[in-house]
């Protein structure tokens, strides 16, 4: 039986009440010409011709060896976090309304949390939030909060995407926006501290930063603090966690960044993974929900949302954010993976560093610039001539060779952003070098 949830005379007296003739009369400011397309759909198919049709296009997709990273990153996902993380049990992406009934999810939250605090290095760490980028202009509006400032100074070598986002917010907030420029393909620290002022809410930087160089937040954070400002330190290539000194141990107040390396694919570009953690003095602004452990009138372990500091669940006005949902699935991935790693996170982020330092020798020795001589983790920028010709050129021999950097910084024409993971082997390398001397 079809299911009318209004019939006629309902939809009269609403039109009635509302003055127009008919429900159509709501779309009139939709422009004729772009309503009701001709859509030059084919024939249905049969379950049988439709799978064969999707194969055929399938097929006709190029299987490449990628070097291209800069934020959504190919890492090898074990076979036990696509079997785990498909069981019907967890297969949500929603943090649970009824914890009494979802102790499971709960439970895989609470350990996700534990997780993102002893990477980073901070007390407190939320439920997840949609991705890196809007976690940072999150993270933004903490510190504004906080701090009752409205400016705030970003680092030119934050992903360009995530300047953008946060650049939306900001407009949207009234924020002041000041971006500090870079120079040797780390912040410029002089100039940052020339520029900083008692009105700055937070210093944002991220390290590795947008170059794959490694950034001294302990600098931001002095010249943070001494303006009695934040700092809030951020990433996009999660696998650092396990190799570098956290953002905590730098002295960093807010952390936020992209978790997509745990146990997610790069899927053509999400979903994605949004961490944010803090210090416990910040708990009451960090937005979206804490899962917290505690025991049942029996006794039991038992664990429940402890803070939704969002505004379906408190009054409006006092919301920190209006963050509907989290990343349950992704982050429950993320969990699974690390608990597979577990302490080997070190090994396989020196895996990481290894195989994109044997990928620079490698290109240096072919007579390619390094444009900065700095520490990096597992992307580096080079400079080839006629880069884009090049790199055009290689994918059609099977292989994707970074990301070119002019359109994000114009000073930066034929450098391309390469990365190299614990996927990428040294036969790949050493394939792509011969490639390039017949090129």
């Amino acid at each position: 039986m079809s299911f009318l949830p209004n019939s006629d005379d309902d939809i009269r007296l609403m039109c009635n009440e509302i003055g127009v003739n008919s429900a159509e009369d709501l779309f009139s400011d939709i422009p004729s010409s772009v309503k009701n397309p001709k859509i030059a759909l084919p024939s249905p198919l049969s379950e049988q011709e439709a799978l064969y049709s999707i194969l055929r296009t399938a097929n006709a997709n190029k299987q490449v060896c990628s070097l291209v990273g800069a934020g959504i990153y190919h890492h090898y996902v074990p076979a036990v976090v696509d079997h785990l993380a498909s069981r019907s049990e967890f297969y949500t992406a929603y943090t649970p309304y009824q914890p009494e009934v979802s102790q499971g999810t709960l439970s895989a939250i609470f350990e996700f949390q534990t997780y993102m605090c002893r990477l980073t290095g901070m007390d407190i760490a939320n439920a997840s939030m949609y991705d890196g980028a809007t976690a940072l202009a999150e993270a933004v509006l903490m510190a504004v909060r906080t701090t009752k400032k409205n400016t705030v100074l970003c680092s030119a070598t934050v992903h360009p995407h995530y300047r953008q986002v946060l650049a939306t917010y900001a407009w949207a907030s009234g924020i002041s926006l000041q971006i500090v420029p870079y120079k040797n393909g780390v912040t410029d620290y002089q100039e940052l501290s020339h520029i900083m002022n008692d009105t700055v809410a937070c210093v944002i930087v991220q390290s590795p930063n947008f170059f794959g160089v490694i950034e001294d937040i302990a600098k931001a954070v002095q010249v943070a603090h001494h303006h009695k400002a934040l700092c809030v330190a951020t990433f996009t290539e999660a696998m650092s966690l396990g190799l570098l000194k956290s953002p905590g141990e730098c002295g960093a107040d807010i952390v936020c960044g992209e978790g997509q390396s745990f146990g997610n694919y790069p899927a053509c570009g999400g979903p994605l993974l949004g961490i944010l953690a803090c210090k416990k003095e910040f708990m009451r602004t960090i937005p979206g929900r804490l899962i917290g452990k505690t025991v049942d009138e029996e006794g039991r372990e038992a664990y429940v949302m402890t803070l939704q500091t969002r505004e379906q669940h408190i009054r409006r006005e006092r919301a920190t954010s209006n963050i509907c949902t989290n990343e349950g699935l992704c982050a429950l991935r993320a969990t699974i993976y690390l608990s597979l790693v577990g302490n080997k996170l070190q090994e396989l982020a020196q895996t990481n560093h290894i195989a994109a330092s044997y990928c620079l020798e490698k290109l240096v020795s072919l007579g390619y610039e390094r444009v900065f001589d700095a520490p990096f983790f597992n992307e580096f920028v080079i400079k080839i001539n006629n880069a884009k010709d090049i790199r055009s050129k290689l994918i059609n021999n099977g292989y994707a060779l970074g990301i070119p950097l002019e359109e994000y910084y114009p000073e930066l024409s034929d450098c391309l952003l390469v990365t190299a993971t614990e996927c990428t082997t040294k036969d790949d390398v050493d394939t792509l070098v011969k490639l390039l001397q017949t090129i």
